[in-house]
C-alpha cells in the first residue's frame, strides 16, 4: 500500500464518519437506541422496550462511544467499555459471569485482581443498512479479510465503521487508564482486530453465547504502540477527535475518580499526536 493511500484512510473516514464520546446523558440516549435497534428489532437477542432504549445494569458504569455519518447526520453504531462497578468493585464483569470455569486463570488470575486497570469491550453494533453484505443482517458487527486489500473496490468496503468503533475503545480505554480490555466476540472478529497489530490473547474456551464465543484480551499500550502504520492515521484522527471532546467536556466522573483532572488528561493526548 503507497504512503497516500495511508494518509488517505484517515482524510476518508473524516469524509464520512465521526466518532462522537456519549458524555452527556442524551448523547447515551442515543447509544441505546442504537443498540435497541439492532440487539432488541434486528436480532431479536433482547426483548423489545418501550422507551426504544436498550440498557442494562452495566450501563452505569460504562463509557459509551458512538460513531456517527456525517452524510445521513444520524448515528449509526455504537460501543461500551464495561468498567467494574465504583460501589463493588469485585463484581463480575459480563464476560467472567458468562465464562466461569473456562477461563484460563493462568493467563488471567492476577489480571483480575486490579480491577480499576480493567475492562470489558461490550456492545459493538452497527444499524442494519451499513452491514448489508450476505450473512451480516444476522450479526450485529462484521469484518472480513476482503475489506484489507486494496482493489478500488475493497478500498471502497475498508471496514471504517467497526474498527473506527474499536479503535475509539481502545483510546478510551487508555486515556482512563485501562490497561487491559476484554472481550467475548466470534473468533473470526476477534482475528480481525488483531490485524490493527494487537496481540490478541485467547484467554478460555469457547462458550455459547448468542452462538459460539471466545474470551480474549489485549493490552490497550501495546496496541497502540504497535499499531500497523496503515492504520496510524485513522487512529491520530480519532485519537484527536476524542481528546477534544473530552478537554471541552466538564462532565467526565471517571477521570476524575482516579484522580486526574479530565483536561489535563486530554491535553496530554493531544499534545502526544
Amino acid at each position: 500500500m503507497s504512503q497516500n493511500e495511508i494518509i488517505n484512510i484517515g482524510a476518508t473516514f473524516s469524509e464520512h464518519f465521526e466518532i462522537v464520546p456519549a458524555l452527556s446523558e442524551e448523547l447515551k440516549n442515543e447509544a441505546f437506541r442504537v443498540r435497541h435497534q439492532v440487539y432488541c428489532e434486528d436480532l431479536n437477542y433482547e426483548s423489545q422496550r418501550a422507551s426504544k432504549y436498550e440498557t442494562d445494569e452495566y450501563d452505569i458504569n460504562a463509557l459509551h462511544l458512538l460513531m456517527k455519518s456525517v452524510r445521513l447526520n444520524k448515528f449509526i453504531g455504537c460501543t461500551r467499555l464495561i468498567r467494574p462497578s465504583i460501589d463493588d468493585p469485585h463484581q463480575p464483569l459480563p464476560f467472567e459471569k458468562c465464562c466461569g470455569n473456562t477461563l484460563d486463570h493462568s493467563k488471567v488470575g492476577s489480571l483480575l485482581l486490579s480491577r480499576n486497570k480493567i475492562a470489558e469491550v461490550s456492545r459493538l453494533a452497527v444499524i442494519s443498512e451499513f452491514r448489508r453484505r450476505k450473512g451480516e443482517s444476522e450479526r450485529p458487527i462484521n469484518l472480513s479479510d476482503e475489506d484489507y486489500g486494496i482493489s478500488n473496490y475493497a478500498r471502497f468496503r475498508f471496514p471504517y465503521i467497526p474498527l473506527g468503533l474499536f479503535i475509539g475503545t481502545v483510546e478510551l480505554a487508555y486515556i482512563h487508564h485501562i490497561d487491559i480490555l476484554f472481550m467475548l466476540t466470534e473468533k473470526r472478529l476477534a482475528m480481525h482486530f488483531s490485524k490493527l497489530g494487537a496481540n490478541l490473547d485467547f484467554i478460555g474456551m469457547p462458550v455459547e453465547h448468542r452462538g459460539v464465543r471466545v474470551p480474549s484480551m489485549v493490552n490497550t499500550v501495546e496496541i497502540i504502540k504497535n499499531m500497523k502504520p496503515m492504520f496510524r492515521p485513522l487512529y491520530n484522527l480519532i485519537s484527536k477527535t476524542i481528546c477534544e471532546s473530552l478537554s471541552r467536556s466538564t462532565q467526565n466522573p471517571f477521570i476524575i475518580q482516579i484522580g486526574s483532572d479530565p483536561q489535563n488528561t486530554a491535553n496530554q493526548q493531544l499534545n502526544r499526536l
